[in-house]
């Protein structure tokens, strides 16, 4: 693990596989309850062919976040992957960004195309405005219900309860008390974060938003997938320009933990691309 200073926060990140192949390296972004460990079932192959740099976002594991201040959000997120990149030994990179932190790779990609060469996008976070979703009606998402009501549970001190409510309303009901003492403990060890989403206000994604991403983009989505997610990945990949989206058999929202060798084989063959 190393660390970078940025917008004066200590980021901690993964740096693995230099000297795996020529190209830019390929920067992850974790999405919500996460960090960079994550993705540690990818990385075998991700780093034969490519260096692999993992950050956990601001207030994720390492740190041991109180839940206290506005310093988490979106926009402070999206700040500090820029300001990561071009605080990088290389640049452009591949961004390739799960879940929310899907939402915020698309965001950066919007704001800075000449950071990237390529963008994937894994079921990215978010919810849609009335150009993207006919039946769009304003106020709080059902998702959004569900994370309060975990982060209530979190503050007063039932973490496992409150990682219950959003492990279950994401994957169905039994999801927490199906999962391995591994994940169960990395969900732990970033459970004050969603006190920090529930302040969040995430900007809705619009037509104009899709339109504007210019960078080449890959969306990868589980089969199974339930929810909001499969909607915003197929709108999404709708209006960005040249867009292709490849679809995991047999899996759900944590797709590249279910499917390692599928996603890194859909992953490996678009980054070999010219």
């Amino acid at each position: 693990m190393q660390t970078i200073n940025v917008n004066g926060y200590d980021m901690a990140y993964l740096d693995i596989g230099q000297g795996a192949g020529d190209g830019p390296p390929l920067v992850c972004v974790h999405g919500s309850l996460c960090d960079f460990r994550i993705w540690s079932s990818v990385l075998g192959p991700l780093t034969r062919r490519h260096r692999v740099i993992a950050p956990s976002l601001r207030h994720f594991f390492p740190d041991r976040w109180d839940g206290v201040g506005e310093t988490y959000s979106t926009a402070q997120h999206v700040d500090d992957v820029i300001a990561f990149i071009e605080k990088l030994d290389t640049r452009p990179v591949n961004l390739m960004g799960h879940s929310r932190g899907g939402n915020i790779c698309f965001r950066v990609a919007q704001r800075r195309p000449d950071l990237l060469r390529k963008l994937i996008l894994a079921e990215p976070g978010g919810e849609l405005d009335a150009t993207l979703d006919p039946a769009y009606k304003p106020g709080p998402s059902p998702l959004a219900a569900q994370i309060a009501a975990s982060a209530e549970a979190i503050v007063k001190g039932d973490i496992d309860g409150g990682l219950q409510i959003f492990l279950d309303a994401l994957e169905g009901p039994g999801a927490w008390r199906r999962l391995p003492a591994t994940p169960k403990q990395l969900l732990r060890d970033n459970a004050t974060t969603l006190v920090g989403q529930t302040r969040d206000q995430r900007p809705l994604l619009s037509r104009a938003d899709a339109e504007a991403i210019t960078t080449p983009t890959l969306f990868i989505g589980g089969a199974n997938t339930k929810g909001a997610f499969p909607r915003v990945l197929h709108a999404l990949a709708a209006n960005v320009k040249g867009s292709r989206t490849e679809i995991i058999p047999n899996a759900t929202h944590p797709m590249f933990e279910q499917a390692p060798q599928k996603y890194c084989e859909i992953v490996l063959t678009y980054l070999a691309e010219n």
